[in-house]
């Protein structure tokens, strides 16, 4: 396992931390193990070869951040959350994706970790904004949004391409101002 301190943020239970190719291992066999949860709305690299593509675009562009959620107690790998598509300039906003591994499943870990990432975006990535987008049958991701205090602010029809198919998104958000930040 790699090393587990160093986190960028830490709550009572998780820390999170940069994801980096010696990752891969951990990753991908949490990924195998969590397919059926993650099923129909999530697809995280399960081959080494896709983690280094995957890890390489969040570790090596601008535009990304890449955030592992790690288990306090042991340094498991709990579940990941990425910042996509971050604007700079008048905009200074990021797409949230995030997933968490069937074994952390249930147990609030992803609740802390998501907060720990909005102060962080909010803090030193100087960040104004942060978006969820989520496929309306996603109960577990819309609940988790919810908990994390951002606000449902429309549906996007045929807005994302995921497994084959245009799906149809509810946007949520939440700036830096509604989090007191």
């Amino acid at each position: 396992m790699p090393e587990t301190h160093g986190y960028l943020a830490e709550g009572p239970r998780v820390g999170i931390r940069r994801f980096t190719q010696d990752d891969a291992a951990e990753f991908t066999a949490r990924a195998r193990e969590s397919e059926e949860l993650h099923r129909p709305w999530l697809f995280p690299p399960t081959s080494a070869e896709a983690f280094a593509s995957y890890a390489g675009r969040l570790i090596g562009d601008p535009a990304r951040a890449g955030f592992l959620v790690c288990e306090k107690e042991n340094g498991a790998i709990a579940g990941f959350i990425n910042i996509n598509n971050i604007v700079e300039g008048g905009f200074l906003c990021g797409a949230l994706g995030y997933g968490v591994f069937a074994h952390a499943a249930g147990r609030g870990l992803m609740t802390e970790a998501l907060g720990l990432v909005v102060r962080y975006a909010f803090g030193p990535l100087r960040l104004h904004r942060l978006e969820i987008n989520v496929q309306p049958g996603n109960t577990a991701s819309i609940a988790l949004a919810r908990r994390c205090g951002f606000r449902l602010e429309g549906f996007s029809p045929n807005m994302i391409y995921v497994d084959g198919a245009w799906r149809d998104h509810e946007r949520w958000a939440v700036t830096a101002e509604m989090t007191g930040a």
